[in-house]
Order: structure tokens, then sequence, then C-alpha cells
């Protein structure tokens, strides 16, 4: 993500907290977006794991 882009979301982000909102709130924001935006760099590269996979590592069923 460019350097403005990253802006132009920063602001989006605080523009839609409520008028309450806590630090917090902008903290968990901005981590979910980071989050959302890590795992979908993940997922363009080929960095992921097939669920059954996952599932038969951990001994899940479907």
């Amino acid at each position: 993500m460019q350097t403005t882009d990253i802006k132009q979301v920063a602001h989006r982000l605080i523009e839609d907290l409520s008028e309450n909102a806590t630090w917090d709130d902008l903290m968990y924001k901005i981590y979910v977006r980071q989050v959302i935006e890590a795992g979908l760099e993940d997922s363009r590269t080929g960095r992921t794991v097939d669920v059954k996979e996952v599932r038969a590592k951990f001994g899940l069923s479907k």
C-alpha cells in the first residue's frame, strides 16, 4: 500500500469512529485493518494453507 493510500485509509478510519471513541477503539481499527492487509498479501503471494491441512493438523472434523 502506498504512503498516500495509508494516509487516506487512516483518515477514513478516524472519520468513521463515533464521537465518543477511545484511543483503544482507534488502535483496534488500525490493528484489524493491518491484519486484513497482511492476509490479503499472503493470499496474493500464495502463502496459504488448505483448510483440509489445517483441520488434519489440529484433529478437527468438518
